[in-house]
C-alpha cells in the first residue's frame, strides 16, 4: 500500500503545483476558479489517500467540509460570471414601431 499512496502523494503534489500555477498566472478569473477546485479537489483526495494509508476515518468531517467549500465556491462564481438573463437591457428595445408592445397607442377605427 506504500508504494501506491506514495504515486499518489507525487501525482497530487503535481496536480497542486500546477494548480497553484494556474491560480497565479491564469488570464481570467474563470482560469483561475477552475484551477482553485481543481485545487480543492486535490487537497480532497490527499486527505482520503492519508485516511486510507493510516486506516482512520477522522478526516471525514474534513472531508465533507473541504468538498462542501468547494462546491459552494465553485457555484458561487459562476453564478456571478454568467451574465443575467432575466433582466433586459436598453439595448434590447425593438426599433421597429411595430415590435412594440406599447399599448397606450391607439388606432382610430374606420
Amino acid at each position: 500500500m506504500t508504494v501506491v499512496g506514495t504515486i499518489c502523494v507525487v501525482l497530487l503534489s503535481i496536480t497542486g503545483v500546477l494548480c497553484i500555477v494556474r491560480i497565479v498566472r491564469g488570464p481570467t478569473m474563470l482560469d483561475r476558479t477552475v484551477a482553485a477546485d481543481v485545487f480543492v479537489a486535490a487537497s480532497a483526495g490527499a486527505i482520503g489517500i492519508e485516511a486510507a494509508v493510516e486506516r482512520h476515518s477522522t478526516t471525514l468531517s474534513i472531508l465533507v467540509v473541504l468538498a462542501l467549500v468547494g462546491f459552494l465556491s465553485s457555484v458561487s462564481i459562476a453564478r456571478f460570471a454568467a451574465p443575467d438573463t432575466d433582466r433586459r437591457s436598453y439595448d434590447d428595445e425593438p426599433t421597429d414601431p411595430d415590435e412594440s408592445t406599447d399599448t397606450t397607442q391607439r388606432r382610430d377605427a374606420p
